[in-house]
């Protein structure tokens, strides 16, 4: 039956005054068969509402082919939030940020030298639009307005941190109103600065904030730039933090100063906390901040989140359930999923093969007189691999990446050479070549797009301008796309040669499935793919020392395990634990 959903002097639900009390879930963070758990863990808080970004980058991977299933089918999703009993607030991009491979924006769109993201320039526009024609249709039927649960419908994200063309976020508006969203449109944004200023768009959406703290302080200064009465709200309220590889451990927040902030937010206003539960970057999925130096983000994204990445209740929920029973009834019914942790044991590889022995098998190669990027190779995420002859034995005196990302392994004849990452690329080194002839290499890692700021139109991934050899840009490449997604395609009868990067295959056997915890202690970096799915990268270098691995990803009876290691350090085992490790 159709409701309405309106924006006055504060939210009314069907005429009623209604308070938001919500917290955020992303579907592709969570394995489906989980999606029903974490919701009724969520309505069990006493929470009425989940929020979900929507990534279009996964939805559309390349472009014009779209994927809506599985994983990806936001219609469940939301249909399972309405049979739980939540409402939905709906953050359909185009950009999401989240910490996410460039904030949710598709690779392809660099692919356009010209290419100004997130403005109203119109080839930008234009693949927006097509874009909502083919995500809105799955999701309008779903409306409030048309019997569905979705209440609210966010215009971009955060934009007032980013620019401040008005153009583009008033036709971004349009646009969705002209392919059919008929319930009320906000904005979030920061409260400092000119963010509320530069990102909002009054007459089209409601304002709201984004923060973690000093609460009381900032809804004044929300107050006081609608000018008029309007409801307040915090559609990020932050309560924890995510982890950047290289941190000195896990970020964790203070539950109880977390849980009076709340208590401040709701005497007030409405709320989404951000994250309810946090779930996992599966796969190449996590992206980067970078400031001073590259941050790019683990593969767990915990964020000290109400529920644990594996969905575990944690203290800080109690207090938040505590604070949010002050507000609203809070439910009581039995759990609908049974979820069981599983320590598996030590695993002893099986099989290992070097990725240069192999790699006829996983990629076709092309040729150029120049490097080609990932994006100009149609390639989203992984690795890439530069192979040149550079000719007979000398002392090169000036060896160069230019505009290179993130990560660079240079070999000669398939031995490792130099590792170079962020600020160390493009720093002048020099090279011996001892052999009548000479093969160089160079692997190049994407770390993860960067999903915030002012370097997101330079995200160009692999090898840009090219290789300096004695002072001169060096020609004649064999390039292979290795984004990693068919690891069926390894050769593991072929030959391994201690140092190389490498896979390694690992079998076990399960007679029940419960959720488990990766423990590569000993390996150095790369990325652990459980049947065929890629749970994330590893880094010994911390601060997350364990991968999660789904109980749906295992089946019962006999399981693979492929590791990808690129540094050439590797270990004869590796160990499934049911104990999680979110610091080394």
């Amino acid at each position: 039956m159709a409701s309405k959903f309106e924006i006055k002097e504060q939210f009314y639900l069907n005429d009623k005054p209604f308070k938001i009390i919500s917290g955020a879930i992303h579907y592709f963070r969570v394995v489906p068969q989980y999606w029903r758990d974490r919701l009724e863990k969520l309505k069990l808080m006493g929470c009425n509402t989940v929020e979900t970004y929507v990534p279009w980058n996964m939805h559309e991977p390349q472009e014009g082919s779209y994927a809506f299933e599985d994983g990806l089918n936001l219609r469940e999703f939301i249909a399972t939030a309405q049979e739980v009993g939540l409402f939905v607030i709906l953050r359909p991009a185009p950009y999401i940020c989240a910490e996410w491979e460039f904030g949710g924006l598709p690779y392809w769109l660099l692919k356009d030298p010209m290419m100004k993201l997130r403005f109203s320039y119109p080839p930008y526009m234009e693949k927006v639009s097509r874009y909502f024609e083919h995500l809105l249709p799955q999701v309008l039927d779903m409306q409030i307005t048309h019997g569905g649960p979705i209440i609210l419908m966010q215009v971009e994200n955060e934009y007032g941190g980013y620019a401040n063309d008005k153009t583009y976020m008033k036709q971004l508006a349009d646009l969705m109103i002209e392919k059919g969203v008929n319930v009320p449109l906000v904005t979030s944004d920061g409260p400092w600065h000119d963010m509320l200023e530069n990102g909002s768009i009054p007459d089209q959406a409601l304002p709201t904030i984004n923060c973690g703290s000093k609460i009381k302080e900032h809804f004044k200064r929300l107050r006081e730039f609608h000018g008029t009465e309007k409801p307040l709200m915090v559609m990020e309220f932050w309560i924890g933090w995510f982890d950047a590889w290289g941190d000195e451990k896990h970020h964790t927040t203070d539950g109880d100063s977390a849980a009076q902030e709340l208590a401040d937010i709701l005497e007030e206003g409405s709320v989404n906390i951000y994250m309810f539960h946090g779930g996992t970057n599966f796969g190449f999925t996590s992206g980067a901040n970078y400031y001073e130096k590259l941050a790019p983000d683990v593969t767990s994204y915990d964020y000290d989140a109400l529920l644990t990445e594996w969905g575990d209740i944690t203290p800080k929920y109690e207090l938040f359930k505590k604070v949010i029973s002050q507000h609203a009834e809070i439910p009581d019914f039995p759990l609908s999923t049974v979820i069981k942790k599983a320590a598996y044991g030590e695993l002893k590889v099986t099989n290992r093969v070097s990725l240069f022995a192999t790699l006829d098998t996983l990629s076709a190669g092309v040729h150029s007189a120049y490097p080609l990027t990932m994006e100009e190779l149609n390639q989203s995420t992984g690795y890439i691999y530069y192979r040149s002859n550079i000719g007979p034995a000398r002392r090169i005196e000036d060896y160069r990446l230019i505009t290179c990302m993130d990560r660079a392994h240079t070999f000669i004849n398939n031995e490792l050479k130099l590792t170079q990452y962020d600020h160390e690329i493009g720093v002048k080194q020099e090279l011996e070549l001892t052999a009548p002839s000479n093969e160089l290499g160079i692997l190049v890692e994407n770390m993860g797009r960067v999903n915030y700021s002012v370097k997101m139109n330079h995200q160009h991934k692999g090898i840009k301008d090219g290789v300096i050899v004695n002072g001169a840009f060096h020609s004649e490449w064999d390039m292979f796309s290795l984004p990693m997604d068919n690891l069926d395609q390894v050769d593991f009868s072929k030959g391994y040669s201690e140092g190389q990067p490498s896979f390694s295959r690992f079998e076990f056997d399960v007679e029940e499935a419960g959720d488990t915890f990766v423990d590569v202690t000993g390996w150095g970096k790369g990325f652990v793919v459980v049947n065929g799915f890629n749970i994330g990268r590893f880094w010994e270098i911390g601060p997350q020392a364990r991968l999660y691995v789904p109980a749906p990803i295992l089946r019962v009876g006999k399981n693979e395990i492929i590791v990808f290691e690129s540094d050439g350090k590797v270990a004869d085992s590796i160990i499934l634990t049911d104990e999680p490790k979110l610091s080394l």
